[in-house]
């Protein structure tokens, strides 16, 4: 009798043993994987921050007729009626040359234009919100906003390396436009490049 409560005892202290041991095991493991998933996430948004970042455009700021070279602009591209270009020109699509650059003969292109734009830093139009994104005196408001999704491991930040495409991708329309998942929160000011969402009402010209 002595002899089975002592080989019960046994049995009961070896699977203990396991039980503890296999508990310690599993809280290493995922001690060990969350740690391996910071600093996975550090690497990463070390690497965000230290990624170089283009704020000035290459094409210079002349007149196509100044010079005999043809240059070459990204532009937005999509535009039914309106092109901006990297330089921050907005022309109507007819009058975009060979190169992708806005024609500066034509009397409509416009430098910069905020136009259809309130003080928020949201528009109307999408060519004139990237236009007025790429503004000089924007560029403290976009590094701010470059820095903080970059530390926030935002996917938008990882896919851009110039003002230019910072600028296409912060005035298209996202879920910071819409309400209720179906409706737009100001269906008249809808791209915006600023920080915060359109307002509910409309915002005072800038």
């Amino acid at each position: 009798m002595p002899m089975l409560k002592i080989r019960k005892f046994r049995r009961r202290w070896v699977l203990t043993v396991f039980l503890i041991g296999s508990l310690i095991f599993l809280l290493s493991k995922t001690l060990s994987n969350n740690q391996d998933l910071v600093n996975e996430q550090y690497e990463i948004k070390r690497t965000f921050l230290r990624q170089p970042f283009e704020w000035q455009p290459k094409i210079p700021d002349l007149p196509e007729a100044n010079s005999s070279r043809q240059w070459i602009c990204r532009n937005s591209v999509q535009g039914q009626k309106l092109i901006v270009d990297e330089r921050g020109y907005v022309c109507d699509r007819g009058h975009v040359v060979s190169g992708g650059c806005c024609d500066l003969k034509h009397a409509h292109t416009s430098k910069h234009s905020c136009d259809t734009c309130k003080k928020n830093g949201c528009c109307e139009t999408y060519e004139y919100c990237v236009s007025c994104c790429l503004r000089p005196e924007k560029k403290p408001l976009m590094q701010k906003i470059l820095k903080e999704g970059r530390e926030a491991l935002d996917k938008l930040f990882a896919s851009v390396d110039n003002l230019f495409e910072l600028c296409l991708s912060k005035c298209r329309t996202s879920s910071m436009s819409v309400q209720h998942e179906n409706s737009y929160r100001n269906s008249d000011t809808k791209h915006c490049y600023g920080e915060n969402p359109p307002d509910l009402q409309a915002s005072l010209p800038v």
